[in-house]
C-alpha cells in the first residue's frame, strides 16, 4: 500500500541491510541513477522501499514509489508514472506533463521491478535524466538498464554462517548473520516464543545457509514452522535440495535456490491450495474474496473452500492479506502462472474476461448513486486486473468488442482520474478492432472524443462527435443523439464559443428532462453552472442548485464537490461571498481528503479571490501559489478556463500590488510548497499546521477531474510569482 508520504510500505519489519543502505546513500551522492538488480526473491523492493522512507528527507520535493510489477505494457509506461505523481495527461503527450512537472523538482523517483519492461524504462528515465536536471531515480530490476550514467548496486543474499563444525557456531556468533535474525523474527512470528538457543542454532544455521540467505526463501521456510519440527524441516529441504543436485550438479545459482524452494513450498501444499496459488497468478493486483469466489472456483476447487485455501495459502506466505484483498509477491506470482495447464488457462482466462467486463458494467460512477465513491475506490484498486483483462480480450478477435464496450463503460473513471491518454489506449485498440458501423464502435468514439477535448484536441473530438452523431440520427436513437449534442456543447466551450456552447447544454437538457434521465441531467446541469456562471451567474446558480440537491439526495458524494464548486463560483460572480465560501470549504474538505486534485485545485484558486477580496492579500498570495503548482501539475491554467480567467488575473493584480513584488513572491512561493494535503488544511483552517517551507509527502493517489478548459490561452512562460 502507499504510505502518506508516497512511499510504499510494508507491514512486516525490515531486517539488516545496514552496509546496503549506506552504500546505497553514498552512492545516490555522486549518480542520479541508481539500479538495485539481483535474483528474484532477494529483497530489491524490500531495500529500494527503505532506502526511500530513510531519505525522504533529503529531497525537497519528496520521494515517490511507482510499483511497476503491475504494468502489463510498456504502452502506458508514461500514464502510469504521472497518475502516480498525481499528475493529468491532459495534453497529447503524457511525457511532456512529466518533464514540465519534474523539470525544477529535486525528488527522487523509485522505480519498482523493472525487468519485464527494461527497454522502454531505459528509453524512459534517459528523457527524463536529460530534462530534470535535479531528478534523480532508483530502479530495481533484475537486470541494468543500461543508462549513460547509471550506477548499480547487485543486491546480495543475506549474510549466512560459515559451515561446519567449529566456525561460530555459539548462539552470539550464529546470531548476528541478518540470515538468521531473519528466520528468527519470521519463525517467531509463526510459533511464538521462537527463539535462537543452544539446542536449534546447528539446524538454523544449516537451513540458512542451503537458502543461500535468500530472504524470501528464508520467509517461506520459516512459516513451515507451524506444521512441523525444525527438523524435520531442515531434513526436508535438504531432499529436496538434493534433487535439484542431482538434475544439475554444478553449484546451485541464486535462482535455482528460490525456485527450489517455491516448488519444495508448492508441492507443500493442498491440492486446492496448489490450484488457487496457480490461478491467483493471473491477478497482478490480488484479488478479493468474492473476486477469487467467482473467477478461481470450479474444476477442482469448490467455491465454500476458496476461503479455507486462501487462509491456507497467507499462512504459508504465499499471499499477503492487505485488508479484504491478498495479493502475492511477484516472484510466487510468475511461478503460480506456469503451473496453469494450458486447457484450464484458456478456461480461466474466458472467466477472468466476465468476471471483469461485469465488474466494469456494474460500478460504472456515470450514475447518481450513493455508491459512486465506492465504486470509484474499487476501480482504481481494480485497474491492473482490469488492464489484464482488456488485454486478453485484444489478443482474441471475437472478443474485441467486449474491450470497447468495457473500455467505453469506464469513460467516467478516465476523466475522474485525469486517466485521459490511457482511456484513449483502449479506446482506440479496441475502435481499430470493431466494426464501424455499429453501436459499440459508436459509442467508443463517443468515449474517445471526450477524452480527447480534456487532453485539448478540440479537432479530434468535434471529428468525432460528428461521426457519433451521425450514427445516432441514423438510427433515430434519442438518448445517444442528446448525449452527442451534450459533448458538443462542451468542445463548444472549448473553443471559445460560450454562447453556442450553453444553448447546446439547453437543448441537451431538455430532452434528459422529457426522459426522466437523472444522470444526464446531473451532467447538463454541472457543465451549465460552470461555465454559465460568467455569462448568466443568476441562472447558473439555478443549474447549480438544482444539482446540488439532486447529488444530496441521491448521496452522490463524488459529484456532490463539483456541485458545490460550480455553484460557489456561481455566488461569487453574483457577489454572494458568504455563501460561495461556505460551499468552496466544504468541497476543499471533501476533495482534499480524497484527493481529488482537479476540484481541489479550483476550489483554492477560487478561496485565494475571496481571501483577496478581504484584503488578506498574503492569504491569497499563499492560495494562489497552492494552486498555482496544482495547475501545473493537471497540465492546464486558470487562464484557460473561461470561468477563472479573469478573476484569476485581477486577484493576482491586486495581491502584488497590495504586498509588493518581493513579498508577493515569497507568500506565493512558500504556498506552492504546500502540496495538496496541506494546501487543503491551510485553505480550510486559515493557516499551515508548520511553515511551508518544504514540500511534505504526497498521500494516496486518487486523482477526479470533471471540468474543461476554457477560451482563453496563457501567456507562454507567465507566471504569477514572476
Amino acid at each position: 500500500m502507499r504510505s502518506g508520504s508516497g512511499v510504499l510500505t510494508d507491514k512486516s519489519t525490515f531486517v539488516g541491510r545496514a552496509q546496503e543502505l549506506s552504500t546505497m546513500r553514498k552512492m545516490l551522492g555522486r549518480s542520479r541513477l541508481l539500479t538495485l538488480t539481483g535474483a528474484g526473491g532477494v529483497g530489491k523492493t524490500r531495500l529500494a522501499l527503505r532506502a526511500a522512507e530513510l531519505l525522504r528527507d533529503a529531497y525537497q520535493d519528496g520521494v515517490e514509489v511507482v510499483e511497476l510489477a503491475t504494468l502489463e505494457t510498456g504502452d502506458l509506461l508514461e500514464s502510469e508514472v504521472a497518475m502516480a505523481l498525481g499528475l493529468r495527461d491532459v495534453r497529447r503527450d503524457p511525457m511532456g506533463v512529466l518533464v514540465d512537472h519534474l523539470s525544477r523538482k529535486r525528488m527522487l523517483l523509485v522505480l519498482d521491478n523493472c525487468e519485464h519492461l527494461s527497454g522502454v524504462c531505459a528509453r524512459f528515465v534517459d528523457r527524463l535524466l536529460r530534462s530534470a536536471p535535479r531528478l534523480q531515480v532508483l530502479a530495481t530490476s533484475r537486470q541494468t538498464l543500461r543508462v549513460s550514467g547509471e550506477q548499480v548496486l547487485t543486491v546480495a543474499p543475506l549474510s549466512t554462517p560459515d559451515p561446519g563444525p567449529g566456525c561460530g557456531h555459539t548462539v552470539r556468533e550464529v546470531g548476528r548473520h541478518d540470515s538468521v535474525r531473519l528466520f528468527v523474527e519470521r519463525a517467531a512470528g509463526a510459533v511464538p516464543g521462537f527463539r535462537l538457543n543452544a539446542r536449534n542454532v546447528a539446524p538454523v544455521a544449516e537451513l540458512v545457509r542451503r537458502l543461500e540467505g535468500i530472504p524470501l526463501a528464508i520467509e517461506l521456510a520459516a512459516v513451515r514452522l507451524r506444521s512441523m519440527p525444525l527438523e524435520r524441516l531442515a531434513r526436508e529441504l535438504e531432499e529436496r535440495f538434493d534433487v535439484l543436485v542431482a538434475k544439475a550438479p554444478a553449484a546451485l545459482p541464486r535462482h535455482q535456490t528460490m525456485r527450489a524452494t517455491m516448488e519444495w513450498s508448492f508441492r507443500l501444499c493442498s491440492a486446492g491450495e496448489r490450484r488457487l496459488w496457480a490461478r491467483l497468478g493471473l491477478f497482478p493486483s490480488g484479488a478479493d474474496l468474492e473476486t477469487a469466489e467467482a473467477v478461481c472456483s470450479g474444476d477442482g476447487i469448490d467455491r465454500l473452500d476458496v476461503l479455507d485455501h486462501l487462509t491456507g495459502l497467507v499462512d504459508k506466505s504465499v499471499l499477503v492479506r492487505d485488508g479484504p484483498r491478498y495479493r502475492m509477491p511477484e516472484a510466487l506470482r510468475a511461478y503460480g502462472c506456469e503451473q496453469l495447464p494450458p486447457p484450464e488457462e484458456r478456461r480461466l482466462r474466458r472467466r477472468y474476461v466476465e468476471h471483469y467486463r461485469d465488474l466494469v458494467e456494474e460500478h460504472r460512477i456515470d450514475r447518481m448513486v450513493p455508491e459512486q465513491l465506492d465504486r470509484y475506490l474499487l476501480l482504481q484498486r481494480e485497474l491492473p486486473n482490469i488492464r489484464v483483462a482488456l488485454e486478453m480480450c485484444l489478443s482474441d478477435p471475437a472478443l474485441a468488442p467486449t474491450e470497447l464496450e468495457a473500455a467505453s463503460a469506464m469513460w467516467c473513471f478516465w476523466l475522474l482520474t485525469g486517466s485521459f491518454a490511457e482511456g484513449r489506449y483502449w479506446l482506440g485498440r479496441g475502435l481499430e478492432r470493431v466494426p464501424e458501423q455499429s453501436r459499440c464502435h459508436a459509442v467508443g468514439l463517443w468515449a474517445d472524443s471526450l477524452l480527447a477535448v480534456r487532453q485539448g484536441r478540440p479537432a479530434a473530438a468535434v471529428r468525432g462527435l460528428e461521426e457519433f452523431l451521425a450514427f445516432a440520427r441514423r438510427e433515430g436513437d434519442e438518448n445517444l443523439v442528446a448525449r452527442g449534442i451534450r459533448s458538443s456543447g462542451v468542445a463548444a466551450f472549448l473553443s471559445g464559443d460560450a454562447q453556442r456552447g450553453l444553448a447546446l447544454i439547453r437543448d441537451s437538457l431538455a430532452f434528459h428532462e422529457a426522459t426522466g434521465d437523472m444522470d444526464g441531467i446531473m451532467f447538463d446541469l454541472y457543465i451549465g453552472a460552470a461555465y454559465g456562471s460568467t455569462e448568466t451567474p443568476r441562472q447558473a446558480t439555478e443549474c447549480g442548485e438544482r444539482l446540488l440537491a439532486l447529488c444530496e439526495s441521491r448521496r452522490a458524494l463524488v459529484f456532490r464537490a463539483y456541485a458545490q464548486l460550480a455553484l460557489g463560483v456561481a455566488h461569487w460572480n453574483l457577489g454572494e461571498r458568504r455563501r460561495a465560501e461556505a460551499l468552496l470549504t466544504a468541497a476543499t474538505e471533501f476533495t482534499g481528503g480524497i484527493n481529488d486534485r482537479w476540484c481541489l485545485t479550483q476550489c483554492l484558486e477560487v478561496l485565494a479571490w475571496l481571501a483577496g477580496a478581504r484584503d488578506e492579500h498574503d492569504r491569497a498570495a499563499a492560495l494562489l501559489g497552492a494552486a498555482h503548482a496544482m495547475w501545473q501539475a493537471v497540465g492546464t491554467s486558470p487562464e484557460w478556463i473561461s470561468y477563472h480567467a479573469t478573476w484569476h488575473e485581477r486577484c493576482t493584480r491586486l495581491a502584488r500590488a497590495a504586498l509588493g513584488r518581493s513579498a508577493f513572491a515569497t507568500a506565493f512561493r512558500q504556498g506552492s510548497r504546500l502540496g495538496p494535503q496541506r494546501a487543503a488544511a491551510y485553505a480550510v483552517s486559515g493557516a499551515p499546521k508548520e511553515r511551508p517551507g518544504r514540500r511534505g509527502g504526497r498521500g494516496s493517489k486518487t486523482p477526479v477531474t470533471l471540468g474543461v478548459g476554457g477560451r482563453r490561452r496563457p501567456r507562454s512562460g507567465t507566471s504569477p510569482a514572476g
